[in-house]
């Protein structure tokens, strides 16, 4: 009888699943984040750069004082996929599984042979965290501190592409991510594990142990409310600003606007400061940035501790601007970690007889990518003395040219500059966007911007940028002086440099070894391939899709597809998103840089380019 029970039982439970498909397929689909497809690669390889695989394991998980996802280090491992399986209460795979991250455009770490890191790159385990209200976060069972995670800038700034079933990884490359769809995934995983029946348990068991009182259980419940109500308020300031934002997707981020945010609306508890995120931009390529004259992509900053501990703060450290008992400014950025991680990528400084020192830009893989055709490759060198050297500088380095040219950027004297220790520093040029002509929506907003500060900061300027400077150089102070960092340390970590801002209409140039490797193109990546950018506005794709990794070997790019599901669909014709300028066209008008360029031309500047 007690079988004949079970079995009927059974077959209601099937026929309930039948009758409300429909309605838990709705349910699924309103809790779905979307992320593409991943198939793991047969094969990852790293390209000689010049650092050392130990070293880049180091870069790839040093610890910056991040908490970008406002939960402990021990949570994100337990937390499960943001996903109602069909069997609808039972355990979802973990969130913390590579292959999954990866769907976001985050790079399994295998650089060091046969020991595969638990996170991806650019992920690392923080010190000990504190809770939304400022307490020292604690387990609620053993008293234990929990430590954080966050992201540090190897996640922005590591790209990888594939070509036939091999992954080439770019360090110091553009990342192929869509961090805001991925944290929006992390507050559903969150939230599922608050209301969803058996995860909670399941959440507990993990972080806690089975065998605990309910009222440790329920002081981890409280936890995680605590953490739900900060997921809330950020997801209501996002709703606020909706309507006036450029959706971001994939390859992009609207980086400055979201430090921002983060500084002065979150970290500052003002609402009126959130802004609306209207320009995104592909993440930058950082070789031998930190021996630029202006260090930010779109050279409003000049000093590289700005520059960087500035981004430790918008990735969520932690940042005392409300209670002066705790000290103002006090943080948990790693000022020392940030300048380790600037010294890697910097290395010695730039010389006539070896170039830049550091991260060295990668060099085109012939034994995996179709050799270079170097007769053709040739033609497009002088192409590029015609049309490119003006602004960009000589090529660095090509094996298209002579010897002789290899390093003459570093001899032209009227191109550098120096720091306050002497060492040469690349003089950058900025190309007002009159002149070249591309979309202006990130200097536009970087100039307008002004932000509203309580006058104990002692926040001279509201304008943003400025704004933003004092903010991070109080706080890179505080640090000095906490571990009384004496004057010639205090010089040295900030690169010899005073930490000047600069918020012009326009846009920096740089030279373009290794820009082969760091689709898509233009500052807001509105331009998927080299050969489109070659191209007048008019050829232009005025769609495409983004969160694809085959690598286009013959147009330098990601490979074009019709369309990729889950993937993003960056529309040209929207501000902050269009394809316009730095244009070689033979009509008349703003932002064009030269004659419209024949088909053999392009393909001959192509093939140049791939010898930078």
């Amino acid at each position: 009888m007690r079988r004949k029970t079970i079995v009927i039982i059974g077959l209601l439970a099937v026929a309930g699943l039948l009758y409300f498909k429909d309605d838990l397929k709705f349910l699924a689909e309103s809790f779905q984040v979307k992320a593409v497809d991943y198939q793991p690669p047969a094969k990852t390889v790293w390209l000689d750069q010049k650092v050392s695989t130990e070293r880049l394991s180091w870069f790839y998980h040093a610890d910056q004082g991040t908490r970008t996802f406002l939960i402990p280090y021990k949570w994100f491992m337990a937390l499960e996929q943001p996903t109602i399986p069909w069997l609808l209460f039972t355990a979802a795979p973990p969130l913390s599984d590579t292959n999954y991250l990866a769907r976001f455009g985050f790079i399994p770490d295998t650089v060091i042979p046969g020991k595969p890191d638990p996170l991806p790159i650019g992920f690392a385990q923080s010190t000990a965290m504190l809770d939304a209200n400022g307490a020292p976060w604690r387990d609620p069972h053993s008293g234990a501190d929990m430590t954080g995670i966050g992201l540090t800038c190897a996640a922005c700034h590591t790209g990888s592409f594939t070509y036939r079933g091999t992954e080439i990884v770019i360090d110091g490359g553009p990342a192929n991510t869509n961090l805001f769809e991925f944290q929006k995934g992390v507050g559903l995983s969150l939230l599922l594990t608050r209301f969803w029946p058996g995860r909670f348990s399941r959440f507990a068991d993990e972080i806690l142990g089975k065998d605990v009182s309910l009222d440790d259980r329920m002081a981890l419940r409280g936890q995680l409310d605590l953490v739900l109500k900060q997921y809330a308020n950020i997801n209501s300031l996002e709703t606020k600003v909706a309507a006036n934002s450029v959706e971001e997707g994939y390859a992009r981020l609207d980086a400055l606007n979201r430090i921002g945010n983060q500084v002065f609306s979150i970290d500052l508890n003002n609402p009126n400061n959130y802004a609306s995120h209207s320009a995104p931009v592909h993440f930058p390529r950082i070789w031998n940035a930190p021996w630029f004259s202006w260090v930010q992509y779109d050279g409003s900053i000049m000093q590289p501790m700005v520059r960087n501990a500035g981004e430790s703060l918008g990735v969520s450290a932690d940042l005392n601007l409300l209670d002066p008992a705790k000290g103002l400014f006090k943080s948990s950025a790693r000022i020392d970690v940030l300048y380790e991680m600037e010294r890697m990528i910097a290395g010695d400084p730039p010389s006539e007889e070896k170039g830049f020192g550091g991260l060295a830009s990668p060099k085109w893989p012939e034994n995996i990518l179709p050799p270079i055709n170097m007769d053709l490759a040739k033609k497009g060198g002088d192409l590029y003395k015609t049309h490119c050297q003006g602004c960009h500088g000589p090529a660095i380095d090509s094996k298209a040219l002579p010897a002789s040219e290899a390093f003459a950027l570093f001899k032209d004297t009227k191109r550098w500059i120096k720091n306050n220790a002497g060492q040469p520093l690349l003089d950058v040029a900025m190309i007002p966007i009159s002149q070249i002509g591309t979309d202006s929506a990130q200097a536009d907003g970087l100039a307008a911007r002004t932000v509203e500060t309580p006058p104990n900061l002692n926040i001279k300027d509201n304008s943003f940028g400025f704004a933003l400077r004092d903010v991070v150089v109080s706080t890179v102070n505080t640090w000095y002086d906490q571990n009384s960092a004496p004057p010639a340390d205090r010089d040295r970590i900030n690169g010899y440099r005073p930490p000047d801002i600069q918020a012009p209409l326009a846009y920096k140039v740089r030279p373009l070894n290794g820009i082969w490797a760091t689709p898509p193109y233009l500052h807001n990546g509105s331009v998927p391939t080299i050969y489109a950018l070659l191209s007048p506005v008019k050829d232009r794709p005025q769609q495409f899709w983004l969160g694809g990794r085959e690598y286009d070997a013959k147009d330098l790019g990601y490979l074009s597809k019709d369309s990729i599901k889950n993937g993003f669909l960056l529309d040209t014709s929207k501000q902050g998103n269009t394809n316009i300028g730095h244009e070689f066209s033979d009509e008349k008008r703003q932002g064009v840089i030269g004659p419209e360029l024949k088909e053999d031309e392009r393909r001959a500047l192509i093939e140049f380019i791939k010898t930078l």
